[in-house]
């Protein structure tokens, strides 16, 4: 389904792009003609090719407009009316402004996975470990059969440094999911914070395996290059230096979301843990790659 909607997101800018395309070359190609001038509504062909590619052009951003509209309609409908704006307000790390709106859509009847999921980061950000930990158990109640249920629990577990308990919850949510590259990859950490370090290493690799966003990359790499030096394999330590110094602009996502993490043991091994791939890329950038 995912791949359904890039390809139709792709095709969409394409279309606009050659609607665009076609607006201006007809303007340029009417502008520098030696056609004499004609009465005002005889236009001339290069005209209303422009005016046909500036038409194209406008249907693509009518119809963006229009599925934005409906999507929203639909997540209001199936998440509740506080969705959206607890989402956003989650993003800014306002966690405490999200609990009543994410607490209201659950009042609608919208208790779905992914309020579930807010509402449990909301209430472990900010100190309500029980509250957090209750919604996560919901979470998985009802949705025994859906990854990011446990990846709920998961992250309460790890808001409280229960590390092992972690690990086992995302164990489950990558059977469920096998081919997501971000369960992988969280796992690793968890398995790394927990002291799992040859099963985070099976993690990271089944994580590399797939196309990861640059947060996710940076991260793997850095611990993928560490095992394979260890471990005497040169030249794929090289080959996941050289990815992580690729995704190196990730880093700046996990070093944002350390603010709301501060006082936890969680957020001080993060810190260490960006502090130190700071360093490997700054000795990478040096040439200093012992």
């Amino acid at each position: 389904m995912r791949r359904n909607w890039l390809i139709g997101v792709y095709i969409t800018f394409v279309l606009a792009f050659v609607g665009l395309v076609i607006f201006i070359g007809g303007l340029a190609a009417e502008f520098f003609s030696s056609r004499p001038v004609s009465a005002p509504y005889n236009f001339s062909p290069y005209v209303l090719a422009a005016l046909g590619g500036l038409c194209l052009a406008m249907l693509v951003f009518l119809f963006w407009f229009t599925l934005v509209g409906v999507l929203l309609a639909r997540q209001t409908r199936e998440q509740g009316s506080g969705y959206g704006e607890a989402y956003r307000l989650i993003e800014a790390f306002k966690f405490r402004d999200a609990i009543p709106l994410l607490e209201r859509s659950i009042r609608e009847g919208k208790e779905t996975s992914e309020v579930l999921m807010l509402l449990t980061s909301a209430y472990a950000y900010t100190g309500q470990l029980a509250k957090a930990q209750a919604t996560a158990d919901r979470a998985v109640q009802l949705f025994p059969n859906d990854s990011d249920a446990y990846i709920t629990l998961a992250n309460g577990y790890r808001l409280q440094a229960a590390y092992d308990e972690a690990a086992g919850v995302l164990t489950r949510a990558a059977a469920l999911a096998p081919d997501q590259p971000i369960i992988w990859a969280e796992l690793g950490f968890t398995q790394r914070f927990a002291g799992q370090d040859t099963d985070a290493v099976t993690s990271f690799e089944k994580a590399a395996a797939h196309a990861m966003p640059a947060p996710y990359g940076v991260r793997v790499f850095y611990h993928l290059a560490n095992a394979y030096h260890m471990a005497g394999e040169t030249q794929k330590a090289m080959r996941a230096i050289a990815k992580m110094m690729s995704a190196r602009d990730g880093l700046a996502t996990w070093k944002t979301g350390l603010k709301p993490l501060e006082g936890t043991a969680y957020g001080q091994a993060l810190r260490y843990e960006i502090a130190a791939i700071e360093q490997a890329i700054a000795d990478a950038d040096a040439g200093n790659l012992g």
